[in-house]
């Protein structure tokens, strides 16, 4: 019982650090690669917008890794608790302590618990509210990378492809054409950058 214990206890740090050495794998074969590594421009304030708590270390812990490393320093904006199973206050505790794994600190994090945006797969959040909701935090922290599921959601999840459909609604309020402004970090993900909020971006290759 008391090996069982352990086990479990430590799955979640094992877990997570298998994804970052597979995220700095992947920014490595980049880096080997004609351009597969590529500064930002100064001045890029990236965002990755999420869904629930482990989103960011499930999926986009290589983006991040590989936006710190391009000179950016992203925060994170959590789009709901992760409540589904009523473990929305640790869940956010342990969200606060995974950045801090991948360098971002606290204070670059925040998290958005709104009783229209539940942790549930059945839901399809609100578009035009959670578009809302991103866009008063991208001009609070005056952003203009802003990264987040692709159409797919990654696996299928309806809160994730809600982000997806909430950003192109901004794009759209902005006047960006998707074909010109998405491009692909690593499958599952994809960043957004309105060209009236700054200047323009180079992709930034994180795996094949």
């Amino acid at each position: 019982m008391a090996a069982a214990a352990l086990l479990a206890l430590l799955a979640g740090p094992l877990l997570l650090l298998l994804l970052l050495f597979g995220g700095a794998r992947r920014l490595r074969r980049a880096r080997s690669r004609p351009g597969g590594s590529r500064a930002l421009p100064r001045g890029v304030r990236a965002l990755v917008v999420t869904a629930h708590p482990d989103d960011e270390s499930l999926f986009f812990a290589p983006a991040l890794l590989g936006l710190r490393r391009a000179g950016a320093a992203p925060a994170v904006l959590c789009c709901s608790a992760g409540n589904y199973y009523n473990q929305g206050e640790i869940r956010k505790k342990e969200l606060e302590q995974s950045c801090c794994v991948l360098g971002i600190p606290a204070s670059h994090v925040t998290v958005i618990d709104h009783r229209d945006l539940p942790d549930n797969p059945a839901v399809e959040w609100d578009t035009h509210l959670l578009a809302t909701l991103v866009l008063k935090h991208i001009e609070a922290k005056n952003i203009n990378l802003v990264v987040t599921f692709d159409a797919g959601g990654v696996s299928g999840h309806t809160n994730h492809i809600s982000l997806y459909s909430a950003v192109r609604v901004l794009c759209a309020r902005a006047g960006v054409s998707e074909s010109l402004e998405e491009v692909h970090f690593l499958p599952g993900c994809a960043h957004f950058l309105p060209p009236a909020r700054g200047c323009p971006v180079h992709p930034l290759r994180g795996g094949d």
